[in-house]
């Protein structure tokens, strides 16, 4: 008998997880697109920190929006429908991305690259429907892997600006786009028309109550707080990096993707992980990781003036370049880590509803990546110090890592969805 979570529709997970994947690589790419091209627009429109950051922001905002609809929209009506639009809209803003030249406009189309926010949702609920339980963490992992698209623009920015310009970079993800959208039409079957059964059909108010039973809503929060700082983080390094070691742009840019791909891969073996020895554990050891390299992040360049017997001895201080990456690369290992493992308890709980709790998770993440941001240039701003963004992930994942033991106490192990669904 076929589990109650996977509907045949004739495509296979074989078909269907190289797709959505493919899907979600370049929807994230568009997602972040600004973090690297809004550079190149702050100087040639002479934009102000406040207008630079609305850019970065505004496709978060959107997604946050968008996300917990998008997986209504998927479970009521087909998560292929709600895919193939998302990506039919960030096509239109590619489109418009070579027609506009005025700040008002290009933030009109970063919100609109929040449609990204409403692929994942449905690419999820999508995938589950073709996955067996027992690799439900790995094909997650991979799917959440993903977000590996937002490393592109570290790279495709720069190139295309040097070869023509920026302007290059939408004409590409617009081809991509068109072509995934062809693809997904092609080598996939229409789904199943659950809303033909208005009892099977789940509300907004449905999907509160559910999430307001039981400890999913916190272990949604703790998921938005790590990646919802693995995305702020990802937005911010290429600037830090720059500044704090008297880069060009485009090589602080290089250096922040092994930061963005190692941590985005490192939620396959999250995922995986959490197969085999629990998400439990996988988080906490994680985020104990997290801790560790955030903590050495933290210290500042200084010097340290000693008084000697015969002179002051002057000792400076100051990590090297090699240093600092490796202890970025590591931070963004456990982190990826530490967003698998926790997706994966949220979504093995709740697997028929998948799209929703994943929608929810998207808000928590996108809300926390909207805010951070704006609280790094305020505490820079503040203190003068660079490494102060280090400082306020610290305190945050601190809290986050004391209040998921606490959770665990209370609650040792997941519990499991009704079988028909919400109720």
């Amino acid at each position: 008998m076929q589990e109650p979570w996977q509907e045949e529709d004739g495509t296979s997970l074989a078909v269907v997880l190289p797709l959505a994947v493919t899907g979600f690589v370049v929807a994230a790419g568009c997602w972040t697109l600004f973090a690297v091209a809004g550079v190149e627009l702050r100087q040639g429109l002479a934009l102000n920190s406040l207008q630079f950051g609305a850019l970065l922001s505004a496709p978060m905002a959107v997604s946050a929006a968008l996300a917990i609809p998008a997986g209504l929209a998927a479970r009521n009506r087909g998560a292929r429908q709600v895919m193939l639009w998302c990506l039919a809209g960030l096509a239109a803003c590619m489109a418009l991305l070579l027609l506009v030249d005025t700040f008002i406009g290009y933030l009109l189309v970063a919100g609109g690259l929040g449609l990204a926010g409403g692929f994942y949702s449905a690419g999820l609920q999508f995938v589950i429907r073709h996955c067996p339980v027992r690799r439900l963490g790995l094909v997650l992992g991979l799917f959440g892997a993903g977000v590996t698209g937002a490393g592109l623009n570290y790279y495709l920015v720069p190139l295309f600006h040097e070869a023509f310009s920026w302007q290059g970079v939408p004409v590409a993800y617009l081809i991509v786009l068109l072509l995934l959208i062809a693809l997904l039409m092609m080598l996939t079957d229409r789904e199943p028309a659950l809303a033909a059964d208005s009892a099977q059909r789940v509300s907004m108010v449905d999907f509160a109550q559910r999430l307001s039973h039981g400890p999913t809503f916190r272990y949604c929060l703790y998921f938005g707080v790590v990646a919802g700082s693995f995305f702020a983080l990802a937005l911010w390094l290429p600037d830090f990096l720059s500044a704090q070691f008297g880069l060009h742009l485009n090589e602080g840019a290089g250096l922040a993707q092994w930061f963005v791909i190692p941590g985005a891969l490192a939620q396959v073996v999250g995922g995986g992980l959490s197969d085999r020895y629990g998400s439990a554990r996988v988080a906490m050891r994680a985020l104990v990781t997290c801790l560790m390299a955030l903590f050495v992040l933290s210290y500042p360049p200084m010097t340290m003036a000693i008084q000697g017997i015969r002179s002051v001895i002057v000792i400076d201080f100051a990590m090297p370049l090699p240093l600092e990456t490796a202890i970025v690369v590591l931070l963004g290992l456990a982190m990826g880590c530490a967003m698998g493992s926790l997706q994966h308890r949220v979504i093995l709980a709740h697997r028929i509803e998948a799209s929703l709790f994943a929608g929810f998770l998207l808000v928590a993440a996108c809300s926390v990546a909207f805010v951070l941001p704006m609280v790094f240039g305020a505490i820079n701003q503040w203190l003068g110090i660079r490494t102060a963004v280090f400082m306020v992930l610290f305190g945050l994942l601190s809290g986050t890592l004391w209040m998921f033991a606490w959770q665990l106490r209370a609650d040792p192990a997941p519990a499991t969805s009704p079988p028909n669904g919400l109720s």
